[in-house]
């Protein structure tokens, strides 16, 4: 249990973990119909986020982020869920519409910079279990 994990969206999901060496913009960075990172300077650029628990350093750039992420999440093309080393209220916002429109939870964590570390040095699936109380991050 990480316990000083900061839960922006509690709940619980599986998937790949996919790390990203940058912040990323989901707006212009990522293809909303595919899930597919279309920022051709990323260094994950290619690399679909799609069923993915995606970890990355911190979102970057536009409000209008949130309404891609949303969308994302709503077509099945988004990441189960967002492990963040920062906290961003663009991320947070773009999945909690997607919660309340959509029904549809991807959960948010912010990790201690110490945890952040650990998790970035996994390689396969992993499950998140966030709530008040903060996260758990078990291999699948």
């Amino acid at each position: 249990m990480i316990s000083d994990a900061e839960v922006l969206i509690a709940g619980e999901a599986a998937g790949p973990l996919l790390v990203l060496d940058e912040p990323l913009s989901f707006w212009g960075g990522v293809h909303e119909a595919t899930g597919i990172i279309t920022d051709t300077h990323h260094p994950q650029h290619g690399q679909p986020v799609a069923g993915s628990i995606l970890l990355l350093p911190a979102g970057r750039g536009s409000s209008s982020s949130s309404s891609v992420l949303a969308e994302l999440i709503r077509a099945g093309t988004g990441p189960s869920a967002i492990l963040l080393g920062t906290t961003d209220p663009i991320i947070a916002l773009g999945a909690l519409v997607a919660e309340a429109l959509y029904q549809k939870t991807v959960p948010v964590v912010v990790l201690p910079s110490d945890a952040y570390r650990a998790v970035a040095t996994v390689r396969g699936r992993i499950r998140l279990q966030a709530a008040s109380g903060g996260a758990s991050i078990t291999p699948a």
